[in-house]
């Protein structure tokens, strides 16, 4: 299985955000939205970064509370791991294990097109192992 799989049942909607984005406000759509991260874009539309839940944790726990009217950018992770709608499912996996991060955005052409959280990953692998225990208990029977 590849990435577009996990997209196609998912949905590519992401939240997004400028890097001159207050943390107060990701805060706000990251508690909205009940995710855990938002990717950054830059004016041309590529990633240029994210911010997760635990960036911001990491600021506060730094600076306190008043880093909620410090800027995306500021806090975001620059060097983001991608991967592409072809990529498999296991390279994903590894990529997000060996990295420790539990998002990843997936960019097609230099465009962002969705993105992938842990759950994702771990709710499509779930359906896959009981659609072969149901391919292998149907064997069975027959």
């Amino acid at each position: 299985m590849n990435v577009a799989a996990i997209l196609n049942v998912k949905g590519r909607a992401v939240a997004t955000a400028k890097a001159d984005t207050s943390l107060q406000d990701i805060a706000r759509v990251l508690s909205e939205r009940r995710i855990g991260a938002i990717v950054i874009l830059g004016g041309d539309g590529r990633v240029e970064g994210i911010v997760s839940e635990r960036d911001i944790i990491r600021a506060v726990a730094d600076r306190g509370s008043t880093c909620l009217s410090d800027s995306a950018g500021s806090v975001m992770t620059r060097d983001v791991i991608t991967c592409t709608l072809a990529d498999s499912v296991d390279h994903l996996m590894q990529t997000m294990t060996a990295g420790r991060f539990r998002h990843v955005p997936i960019v097609e052409a230099g465009g962002l097109v969705g993105i992938v959280s842990i759950g994702d990953v771990v709710k499509h692998h779930i359906a896959e192992v009981e659609q072969e225990a149901s391919a292998l208990k149907s064997y069975l029977v027959s």
